[in-house]
């Protein structure tokens, strides 16, 4: 179980726990993210500037995603000056799918897609590991239960 800590304490996941609820697991982007946010930022000396914008857009909602699964539901936020959420409870969860492409493959990067009962699905980007992740996922389902 990750114990919230000086980095997350103050995060959309952690503010947002209910009665008995603890964090599971806080899943992490993958470092290649951290490289497109270089590249934007390099596209943004080479254009004079012109994709100085674009380049902090990507930067600010990439430091502003959270992923993660308690032991009650699972949560995706982004945002920085409004928050969008998709959030799916354990016990709605019908299926748990990974998308990766062959360079996802290669560097271990990938999807997780959380299909549910009556509702949309939670849909979790650049996931480091995204096979571990589900395995989180599954495993804090079944300690719900």
């Amino acid at each position: 179980m990750n114990k919230p800590n000086k980095e997350n304490s103050m995060s959309y996941i952690t503010e947002s726990l209910s009665q008995e609820e603890t964090i599971h697991k806080i899943f992490e982007n993958h470092g290649v993210v951290k490289i497109l946010v270089f590249l934007n930022f390099l596209l943004a000396v080479l254009t004079l500037g012109l994709w100085l914008i674009p380049a902090i857009i990507f930067w600010l909602k990439w430091r502003n995603t959270e992923n993660g699964v308690t032991n009650k539901r699972v949560i995706h936020k982004e945002g920085v000056i409004s928050r969008k959420t998709d959030e799916m409870r354990l016990k709605s969860i019908e299926a748990i799918y990974i998308q990766q492409g062959v360079i996802g493959r290669i560097f271990g990067f990938g999807s997780v897609i959380i299909k549910g009962r009556g509702q949309g699905d939670v849909i979790l980007n650049w996931i480091k590991n995204p096979l571990e992740a589900k395995i989180e996922i599954e495993n804090a389902e079944t300690k719900s239960i």
